[in-house]
């Protein structure tokens, strides 16, 4: 089943009696999931499991659910702010789904948006921020994607919700996308809510405050905007963002939320169809050919796409000078007070402002 399916299912959109029967099979699964990780994490909280702590301050980027909730823009521009208050930072990730010990597509995007920042792809994040500070001289560490990574003690947990799908249909895997049960959101500092357009925050709002006060005791939150900066090509290259606002497209993407991508779109292009691949899909000589026999029959002259699909696009493939990618970045805006008072807490301005190596 694919991912799509998975979401009809997930969702309730298939009303059939095999997606019946599916939903009541994963409820199933999901409660001896969820019984896990309640354990696992009461042993964290016990102190059954031990935690490491940096001898730098770490601050953890992450997700109750799964998908795509922008994490890697807010990595960048938690990078970008700590490099402004005169720190040198490290990024920490597991590096899911790289190949051959190469960096993953994340790590190549954060490689074009922080450049000369060190980036430490390793499963044991513990060792990759010993490796950080001492070979890398890194005095403050961003986890991406730690919030479950529990193992690396971390000092601020930043954790980000999802305006256009919050709570991953009320549901732990593989009943719903959520990777934890919602009990688990005391353990956050500060509360991101990505893709906070105005028009959808009224109906997004109804459904986090409440969680939020339940198992937060209050529902404060910051919001943030992806803002579309231009368009990049597979070359480095950059463009206006008016560049394709009269122009017909298609577009492809890999990632775990296509519909905040067809979202920024809609306000930059006119696309013809949008084709998804699973997340973090590693595109084959064949999958290229197809997508470039795609567009010339679409009748368009570009394809369109996310950063994260664009860096694994070879320069030398057909499809290269016809591709290009929207670049965003996170914009915060109500409750960024939220966020400067946790970082001046851990992270206060130095004064010079010191630019990575």
């Amino acid at each position: 089943m694919d991912e799509r399916s998975a979401i009809a299912v997930m969702s309730g959109a298939r009303r059939d009696v095999v997606a019946k029967l599916l939903r009541g099979l994963c409820r199933l699964v999901s409660a001896g999931y969820a019984t896990a990780v309640r354990l696992r994490n009461a042993a964290y909280d016990r102190g059954w499991f031990r935690v490491h702590r940096a001898t730098v301050p770490v601050i953890s980027v992450g997700n109750i659910t799964t998908g795509g909730t922008g994490k890697t823009p807010i990595v960048a521009w938690l990078v970008e702010e700590l490099m402004r208050r005169g720190y040198r930072p490290g990024i920490l990730s597991r590096g899911y789904r790289s190949l051959d010990g190469r960096a993953n597509d994340e790590a190549l995007v954060l490689e074009r948006m922080c450049p000369g920042t060190p980036h430490i792809q390793n499963r044991d994040r513990v060792a990759g921020a010993q490796i950080a500070i001492a070979e890398h001289g890194c005095d403050v560490l961003v986890l991406d994607d730690g919030y479950q990574h529990r193992r690396l003690h971390r000092d601020l947990d930043i954790l980000l919700i999802d305006a256009l799908r919050p709570w991953g249909f009320g549901a732990v895997l593989p009943r719903g996308l959520l990777r934890e049960p919602l009990s688990s959101l005391w353990r956050s500092d500060v509360i991101l809510i990505t893709r906070a357009e105005p028009n959808r925050l009224p109906v997004a709002l109804s459904q986090i405050e409440p969680e939020l006060r339940r198992h937060r005791g209050h529902a404060a939150a910051t919001f943030v905007r992806f803002i579309p900066q231009g368009w990049i090509a597979v070359n480095g290259e950059s463009q206006t963002v008016e560049m394709l606002m009269s122009e017909r497209v298609v577009a492809f993407c890999g990632i775990g939320n296509p519909e905040g991508l067809a979202e920024t779109l809609a306000q930059l292009t006119t696309v013809v169809e949008l084709r998804t691949f699973p997340d973090h899909h590693h595109y084959s000589a064949a999958d290229l050919d197809e997508l470039e026999r795609w567009r010339r029959e679409s009748g368009v002259n570009v394809l369109v796409t996310t950063l994260k699909d664009l860096v694994k696009i070879p320069v030398d493939h057909p499809i290269a000078e016809r591709t290009l990618a929207v670049e965003i970045r996170g914009q915060l805006t109500s409750g960024a007070d939220h966020v400067t008072r946790a970082l001046d807490s851990i992270c206060p301005l130095k004064g010079a402002i010191r630019h990575a190596a």
